[in-house]
């Protein structure tokens, strides 16, 4: 796995959140998916990671946002924790797929990636974590992906173009999109593999030119 992106553990995330804004609006939810390469050199979706988050103090929640995702922050069958015990719990689990992967760093997959890692680094600010195993920007974004490979960059339709079952009335839990986002994200990957793309002895060439 270290070898495929240099060094860099793929860990697709998804949030979901009480607006668009990362440093005002509540983070609700949070799930990572790690991924593992088996011996034929596919990429596989190894485990889920998945918590419920009380809103930090201050924060800002949209109804809109609430009536998109269908959480409800009050609801005592909730199980939500406090932000800096979620972050902290999920950024560990990360580290410990980075060091078993024998990768250096994980990198974030998501679907617009973009929005995900901002509201992870806001988490991780306000929380005052030192170690994030994250790229601080550097992410793959599937929806770009799709695009590319499956021709659609709505994520529903990118898994069902790539014959991914997709449930419309499961979505927006993140724990679901962030599975079905690692499913598409290794659909792409292993895609290119099988189309004659990266090859192992390619990059140890690129390596040792380097050095």
């Amino acid at each position: 796995m270290a070898r495929r992106f240099r060094g860099y553990l793929p860990v697709i995330v998804d949030v979901e959140t009480g607006g668009f804004n990362a440093h005002t609006d509540a983070l609700l939810e949070i799930a990572a998916v790690t991924l593992f390469m088996d011996d034929e050199g596919y990429l596989r979706r190894d485990q889920t990671f998945d918590f419920h988050v009380e809103p930090y103090e201050g924060a800002n929640i949209e109804q809109a946002a609430l009536d998109f995702t269908g959480i409800d922050p009050d609801s005592p069958e909730r199980p939500a924790e406090p932000e800096d015990m979620v972050m902290n719990d999920l950024l560990k689990a990360v580290r410990r797929a980075v060091r078993d992967s024998g990768c250096t760093r994980a990198v974030m997959v998501g679907h617009n990636a973009h929005f995900d890692l901002g509201f992870v680094n806001a988490a991780v600010a306000r929380c005052a974590i030192k170690r994030n195993p994250f790229h601080p920007f550097s992410c793959f974004d599937t929806a770009t992906l799709g695009g590319l490979a499956c021709g659609q960059t709505v994520l529903a339709k990118a898994c069902r173009a790539a014959n991914i079952e997709f449930s419309n009335s499961a979505a927006h839990s993140a724990a679901y999109d962030a599975e079905k986002t690692a499913d598409l994200f290794c659909y792409i990957v292993n895609r290119w593999k099988e189309l004659g793309g990266w090859q192992p002895f390619e990059q140890d060439q690129d390596t040792e030119t380097d050095s």
